[in-house]
This record gives C-alpha cells, sequence and structure tokens, in this order.
C-alpha cells in the first residue's frame, strides 16, 4: 500500500504525515510525499527520507501512484481530476462547505473520508481530530493573547509597584475552551468561563475557573456531548448576564459551535464597547461565522479601542506539533478501520465510525446535502 502525502494549498502550514509516525510504523505502508510538503511544518525532504519515505518532485506522480491519499484539507480542483477511481482520500474537509468539491470526487470514484464527522465515542478518539486540533487551538488561542494584549498576565508584586492579573473569559468549554482556560491559568490570569452546557460547569471549576451561570431552567446539552441551539428567551438571559461579565474582562477568547451550523452569536457590539479599552476577543469560531458580531474571519477588528481577531489559521504558528497530532489521527483511522488487499481497499460500511465519516463512495455522496 502506497500512502501518498501532498503540499497543502496555500494558507496552510500543515502536512498531513510526519517523519516521527513514518518510523513508527515501518509495516504499515510505503509512503510517497510531494517535494516541500512539511517544509512549512519544519519538515524537511531529508527528514522524510531519512525515516524511509520517498519524496518526489513531481505531483503528478505522487497523486497516479498513491493508494490513498492523507491530506490535512480538501484538495484544489486539478488535483481532484487528476486521482485515480478507488483511490481513498482522508481527512478533515469541512462537507457541509465543500459540496461542489465532494462532488467532483464522487464523479471521479473516490473515496473520501472526513474525520470532522467522527462521533464522540471512546473508540473513536485516538482518530478525533477535532479533539487534537482544538486543543492546540485553544491553547494557542491563550498564548496569542498573552503576546498581544500589551499587558501583563500575572499579578506581580514589585519594588516598583504592584501589577493586577489580566483578567479572561473563556466563552465554550469544549475540547478548545478547556485548554485556553488551563493555558490562562498557568499564566497567572483570572479566569471565568461560560458554556450553555450544565455538564461544563464541573470541567471549567475542575480548572480553577469560575463558572458563569445564567439563571434559566433550559440546559444546552446536546447529542453527543455538543451544544444545542438555544431558545431566544434563554439567549436574552445570556446576553443580559455577559453584558455584566463582559466589561471586567482584559480578553475574552470565544470557541462556541454547533455541529452543522454556523457558530452562535454571543457577543454583540454593544458588549464590545462595554469592554476595557485596549481588550482583546480571540475568535475561534470566526470560520464558520464568528462567535461575536463584529467578527471577520481571518481578520483584526478595531471597534471602540478594542480589538476582534478571528486567525484565519491559528495553527499555522504551531504547525510542527499540530501536524504531528493530525498524523496520528489518520494513521489510528487508516488501520482501525481500512483493509487493503490485492491493490483494493475495503472496509465495513455499518461501522458506525465509517458511516459518519464516509462523504464520497461508488460515485455518490453521503451524509452531506446542499
Amino acid at each position: 500500500m502506497v500512502v501518498g502525502v501532498l503540499k497543502e494549498q496555500s494558507g496552510e502550514s500543515r502536512v498531513a504525515i510526519t517523519p516521527e509516525l513514518i518510523r513508527k510504523n515501518p509495516s504499515f505502508a510505503s509512503f510517497l510525499i510531494e517535494a516541500g510538503a512539511g517544509e512549512l511544518a519544519g519538515y524537511s525532504d531529508d527528514d522524510f527520507s531519512d525515516s524511509g519515505a520517498s519524496t518526489e518532485k513531481k505531483r503528478k506522480h505522487v497523486i497516479e501512484n498513491a493508494n490513498i491519499i492523507f491530506s490535512i484539507r480538501l484538495p484544489d480542483d486539478t488535483t481532484i481530476r487528476a486521482i485515480k477511481p478507488s483511490t481513498v482520500l482522508v481527512g478533515q474537509f469541512n462537507p457541509l462547505k465543500n459540496i461542489e468539491h465532494l462532488k467532483s470526487l464522487a464523479r471521479v470514484g473516490v473515496s473520501t473520508f472526513s474525520l470532522d464527522l467522527l462521533p464522540r465515542t471512546t473508540r473513536a478518539q485516538p482518530m478525533d481530530v477535532l479533539s487534537s486540533q482544538g486543543n492546540l487551538a485553544g491553547y494557542q488561542a491563550a498564548v496569542y493573547a498573552i503576546s498581544s494584549l500589551g499587558r501583563a498576565f500575572p499579578m506581580m508584586m514589585t519594588a516598583a509597584g504592584s501589577v493586577p492579573p489580566a483578567r479572561v473569559l473563556v466563552i465554550g468549554a469544549g475540547v478548545a475552551g478547556l485548554q485556553a482556560i488551563a493555558t490562562a491559568r498557568r499564566m497567572g490570569a483570572i479566569v471565568s468561563a461560560f458554556d450553555v452546557r450544565a455538564a461544563a460547569k464541573e470541567s471549567v471549576e475542575s480548572l480553577g475557573a469560575t463558572f458563569v451561570d445564567v439563571q434559566h431552567n433550559e440546559a444546552g446539552d446536546g447529542a453527543g456531548g455538543y451544544a444545542k441551539e438555544m431558545s431566544v428567551d434563554y439567549r436574552r438571559a445570556q446576553e443580559a448576564k455577559l453584558l455584566e461579565v463582559i466589561s471586567r474582562q482584559d480578553v475574552v477568547i470565544t470557541t462556541a459551535q454547533i455541529p452543522n451550523k454556523p457558530a452562535p452569536k454571543i457577543i454583540t457590539a454593544e458588549m464590545v464597547s462595554k469592554m476595557k479599552r485596549g481588550a482583546l476577543i480571540v475568535d475561534l469560531a470566526g470560520e464558520s461565522g464568528g462567535n461575536c458580531e463584529l467578527t471577520k474571519f481571518g481578520e483584526c477588528v478595531s471597534y471602540d479601542d478594542k480589538r476582534v481577531v478571528a486567525p484565519a489559521n491559528i495553527l499555522n504558528d504551531i504547525a510542527y506539533t499540530a501536524s504531528l497530532l493530525f498524523a496520528s489521527n489518520l494513521i489510528s483511522f487508516a488501520k482501525t478501520l481500512l483493509r487493503f488487499e490485492n491493490g483494493m481497499f475495503s472496509f465495513d460500511i455499518e461501522d458506525q465510525l465509517v458511516q459518519n465519516t464516509l462523504v464520497t463512495h461508488a460515485g455518490t455522496v453521503h451524509r452531506v446535502s446542499d
């Protein structure tokens, strides 16, 4: 079996396999890497060659010789047209936003697995790209805030006077949010957090942060541990509570998302205007619309002496580590669910993990609608 790995499109620094993972899985497959694929992540062609992989300057050669392609994001149209039928493509492809690309893959005859559709189950944990990448995104959001705020995070007592600690509010206490809480706490900030899910309170408080409670009888715990969309009445109560809390914050990090829906608008322009001068919002939900109504994906918006930042790909700043975890997820998925015999792949279509992640197969787009 040949695993092909291509250089990602502009704007993505991660790579879908790393030399370390190749060395750890010598009997899994042969690896064929497009030259320069790992350069932006800190992995050279020599690193891949030393690990036992082959590197190839011609992208077409990699595509034509791969049985399975590992990818961070969906390839471009030219690449899709070059993929041979019966190839398997595995990565994180945001299917609802890329339906036309999926139709092209189906026409070619590619079996495509999008790991962002994995259910939150114990069996799926080793291949859960949302958790591995979300964990790092939460960490990096806190690091970004620390370096960009223009103020010290921890309390300091000096001969020249005392420095008060920064106040940080994290909205959304999933994987990314909890890591943002932990990182901000380690840097000495006073941290509070909000989530519509009642189950999140214990996790937040276990990290030493204060949970922001909205007094309402509706809980936001949805299927699979994700948050659900809340009622208008709840959102009114939430807005009133957050308007009070946000006015005291130096930093707000937002991570709230609802599967297959636009990100909920939680922070209003009025809330931003009530924040301290120089305050910073880091919106990790920017790609799905953002949690702040002022968010512009990939931009820094200045508003009334505050900043709202929605990084286009915050993981580019730690692409070396993010690539390592992403590649581990892909290897786990392929080793667990795919079988390669006589030059062809097979998989159990009745397996829950296969059913959840298979988005194109046998000329058809699965689980995705326009």
